[in-house]
């Protein structure tokens, strides 16, 4: 991409660049440096929690509905910002700009959720064994959320967590992937923006943390941060878990996913394979959600090989390129360890494929990949393992059953889907697939804020966004009262005369 494109980016009236530092910014559409930011010392993320632990003091005195009105002006400030922030959210990660859109309105659309969500902070009344006593559930503000975010959602999962946290009382520290700080640090401007007019907000609620693997370590590490939300891979989230456990703090884990769509002979090609494309090359197959395995009925495994393999070839290389251009499908890889590591999947996935189709380099400045479609006969051991790349297997069943053992056999358990027009498949499919996520006649791809995001095994097991995925910002209270002016009678009816 020419300097001139960065320049129409980087000219739009919106303050995102703050002064040179150590930390060099790259777009992975030319691969050219676009900007530098200065990380934090230790001493600096030091006084960093030191004030969210302050605001959140404060910030949990303030009621909800209240709360959720900084959450509402936040959201305003999101869209009169959307066309802005959606272009350097694809400037800096690389996703194309319609995508782009989609992760900005993903902001928008859960400030909404928690909008409504500071109004419904409640418990339960629940019935009590003993007369005269009520005994309620209560949900209070947690404390300071620790936010570690990746390359690939720059923005949407921040907000999935902020926004939460903010309507529950709760102040947050986010670190953005050192990938893209830009996006972070952009986000961060809107929101203190919005803060400074809104007399209830304290200094600090809203804090960035720029850095690496160190920086994030001390967010970790932090007894003060009671909840600390991990996106990443599942060896990330291997070492975060444990150590977040260790001082007994509370963690929610997004990590990989392994997705695979099963297309049964019930299915309607013409609906599945549009889901089943977009899932397998959207984000340049970058995203958790990413289809990775197809599992097709052998009586039409190789048509839809073939079908999947024609629209592949129609995408390359005319619809790779610039994702900054409309025309563009595919974008780039976010950089050559990316590359290496999809060529590296293509090499052991050789010796077992029937047929290997793309994976090629495009012409281009930056990582950009053909997607590569593999035929298989069986699932082999190498699909253990998620390869962050537009790169999808096809493998045969012969009966549901054996579909789902197929479907199961991967340590991650994210997303999933299947492509049928019986009720009876869809239902057994919901009943056992491992995934938190289980679709039927749409692809693994794209979710909605207003359902719980998450999944199972090494997926990490946490749940952001929608439905009651706020209470892990809260911590729940039981209380037990006595009404009554005798001697209140004991639990379990215990005797204890004294």
């Amino acid at each position: 991409m020419s300097s001139g494109a960065h320049t129409t980016v980087l000219d739009l009236n919106f303050p995102v660049l703050p002064a040179a530092g150590n930390l060099k910014v790259t777009t992975p559409i030319d691969g050219s440096e676009i900007a530098s930011v200065q990380m934090h010392t230790s001493e600096e993320v030091e006084q960093i929690l030191q004030r969210s632990q302050s605001a959140f003091e404060q910030w949990r005195q303030v009621p909800g509905p209240i709360r959720g009105e900084l959450v509402r002006r936040f959201g305003n400030k999101l869209r009169e910002e959307k066309e802005s922030l959606a272009q350097l959210v694809t400037l800096e990660c690389g996703k194309i700009i319609e995508e782009g859109r989609g992760e900005v309105q993903e902001m928008i659309d859960i400030c909404d959720f928690a909008v409504g969500v500071s109004r419904q902070l409640y418990g339960l009344t629940i019935a009590s064994e003993r007369p005269q006593h009520v005994m309620h559930e209560n949900w209070h503000p947690l404390g300071p959320v620790g936010v570690i975010s990746a390359f690939n959602f720059p923005v949407a999962v921040w907000a999935w967590n902020a926004a939460l946290a903010w309507v529950c009382g709760d102040s947050v520290v986010w670190k953005p992937s050192e990938k893209t700080p830009l996006t972070a640090l952009a986000c961060q401007r809107l929101f203190e923006e919005t803060a400074a007019d809104f007399e209830h907000a304290p200094d600090g609620l809203s804090q960035i943390v720029i850095g690496n693997a160190e920086q994030g370590a001390q967010i970790v590490e932090d007894r003060r941060i009671r909840l600390l939300s991990a996106t990443g891979s599942c060896r990330m989230g291997g070492i975060v878990g444990p150590q977040v456990a260790k001082r007994f703090g509370k963690c929610l884990l997004e990590l990989g996913g392994n997705n695979a769509v099963i297309v049964t002979p019930s299915a309607d090609l013409d609906v599945a394979l549009p889901s089943i494309v977009f899932g397998a090359v959207g984000t340049a197959g970058q995203r958790c959600t990413s289809t990775r395995r197809v599992l097709v009925h052998r009586s039409l495994h190789d048509e839809v090989f073939n079908r999947i393999k024609s629209a592949f070839e129609s995408i390359t290389p005319s619809r790779i390129g610039s994702p900054l251009e409309a025309s563009t499908l595919v974008g780039p890889l976010i950089d050559e360890e990316a590359w290496d590591n999809m060529q590296a999947a293509i090499e052991r996935i050789r010796p077992e494929a029937e047929e290997i189709v793309g994976g090629g380099r495009v012409d281009r400045d930056g990582c950009y990949a053909e997607p590569c479609l593999v035929k298989l006969s069986s699932q082999p051991e190498a699909l253990q393992q998620e390869t962050f790349a537009p790169l999808t297997y096809v493998i045969p069943y012969d009966t549901l059953e054996e579909a789902l053992e197929i479907h199961n056999a991967v340590p991650q358990g994210l997303s999933s889907a299947i492509m049928t027009t019986d009720v009876r498949e869809a239902e057994f499919f919901k009943q056992n697939s491992d995934c938190g996520i289980a679709n039927v006649n749409i692809g693994t791809s794209g979710a909605e804020i207003g359902g719980a995001f998450g999944g199972e095994k090494e997926t990490g097991g946490g749940r952001e966004s929608g439905s009651d995925a706020w209470k892990a910002y809260m911590r729940r209270q039981t209380s037990t009262t006595y009404y009554g002016s005798d001697k209140p009678a004991l639990a379990q009816g215990i005797s204890f005369d004294a």
